[in-house]
């Protein structure tokens, strides 16, 4: 037997504006993840990191710094996941990850210019808030949509992100390279108060999730109280009982690690390969413009292709991206692949996460998407290393583009081996 969790607001305005304020969280987060992690940081710290090192040098810290921050991170995730499912947690340890975050964001705008491990240091801090964060906001999904509308919501979610995210890098992207405009001395003071203002941004539009955003009650769950940890690694071991969760995992592990060795490494490999800062930037908030409302569409598909087929297509997408990456010389070609990026990254990541929650009992949503932040991270780990390797080994990234083409190769064939109906009626028969 098995308790109830909180009822959906008995308005419908009310459940509007709980639908409203969880997508706004993507609008909110969405400035870290472009203008953090994928557009200004990693070439800011490229420039300061080629002082003292090659190019490919700075290529590959960067790669390793950002497996380190997802291997951290993936471990606490179904932990603190399973410390939040046992005590109706999910809001308030959300909220310790915004500020932690937003902390961390605003210590990277006062890092010494000249020394690139403080950086590194900031940027993992924040990024682990980041990640796991993630992992609790998606938890809440279910408490604002209903199963037939899961997979609409999701993509509205990363429709506003990319939204949120592209108005914010535009102005970004107008204070870095025309600082003047803005009455500030150069790039580098631009570069740093842009930082600062998505630690605000962050906590400024995470302010209406925490406001209307119903927390789900605790469920009351059969069999022994097992401490956090130990939860986890039940968990882990009955994921074996559970043959389609397990194999969406598995195709998630392989194909989420591509998707997010492109998002870090684009701007770091487009500048060792002579892409200006300025077509780096302004390509990526191309990216952002154009995502939202693809995102929206790849939600459409969901009616007459089903989800799998949807995020099939969005990954042979990504292997023509890793084809452009390998050729490209000029601009044209990064501005080809941000295309490219635009049209297929977000509908794939939104409809993943749809596809989860049909595969999950209610009653472990936080600790089974910290699984889901687990295979999205520990797989960030395999790619950014495995980037890095390839790059120092070979003295570039254009060879460790190559590697990424197998991952959505073999993710593909494995997601279409899952049988997303039998799973949800698992998940159902679990949570009885």
């Amino acid at each position: 037997m098995h308790g109830t969790t909180a009822p959906a607001p008995s308005d419908d305005r009310g459940r509007r504006a709980a639908v409203r304020a969880w997508c706004l969280y993507d609008w909110a987060n969405s400035a870290f993840a472009t203008s953090v992690v994928a557009a200004i940081l990693p070439v800011y710290f490229a420039g300061i990191a080629s002082r003292t090192m090659a190019p490919h040098q700075a290529t590959a810290r960067w790669a390793f710094a950002s497996a380190a921050a997802m291997l951290l991170s993936g471990v606490l995730a179904p932990t603190l996941g399973a410390w939040a499912d046992r005590g109706a947690r999910r809001k308030p340890l959300l909220a310790a990850c915004v500020a932690v975050g937003a902390l961390g964001t605003l210590a990277l705008a006062f890092a010494p210019a000249n020394d690139w491990r403080v950086i590194l240091l900031c940027f993992g801090v924040a990024f682990i808030a980041f990640a796991v964060g993630n992992g609790l906001y998606d938890a809440l999904l279910p408490a604002v949509a209903e199963p037939d509308e899961m997979h609409r919501v999701s993509s509205r979610g990363f429709a506003l992100g990319y939204l949120g995210g592209g108005i914010l890098l535009a102005v970004h992207l107008a204070m870095i390279l025309k600082p003047e405009w803005f009455h500030l001395p150069d790039a580098a003071t631009a570069t740093r108060i842009a930082l600062a203002s998505v630690a605000a941004w962050w906590v400024g539009f995470s302010l209406p999730l925490f406001r209307h955003v119903r927390e789900p009650l605790r469920e009351a769950v059969a069999g022994p109280q097992r401490a956090p940890i130990s939860q986890v690694f039940h968990t882990l071991m009955s994921l074996r009982k559970r043959p389609d969760l397990w194999r969406f995992l598995l195709a998630f592990w392989l194909y989420s690690d591509g998707i997010g060795t492109v998002v870090k490494m684009a701007t770091v490999y487009g500048s060792e390969v002579g892409i200006g800062r300025s077509h780096l930037i302004g390509s990526l908030l191309l990216v952002q413009l154009v995502a939202a409302p693809a995102s929206l569409a790849f939600g459409r598909l969901v009616k007459p292709i089903g989800p799998q087929r949807a995020v099939v297509i969005g990954l042979a997408g990504y292997v023509l991206i890793t084809i452009c990456g390998f050729i490209m010389t000029r601009p044209i070609h990064f501005w080809m692949i941000a295309v490219l990026v635009a049209l297929f990254q977000g509908g794939t990541q939104a409809l993943s996460r749809s596809m989860f929650v049909t595969l999950i009992p209610r009653r472990q949503t936080a600790e089974l998407f910290g699984f889901y932040s687990v295979s999205e991270k520990l797989a960030g780990v395999v790619g950014p290393l495995l980037f890095g390797t390839v790059a120092s080994l070979s003295g570039g990234g254009r060879y460790a583009v190559l590697t990424l083409m197998p991952m959505f190769i073999a993710g593909a064939f494995l997601l279409m081996s899952v049988n997303l109906e039998r799973g949800a009626a698992q998940a159902r028969a679990d949570e009885a």
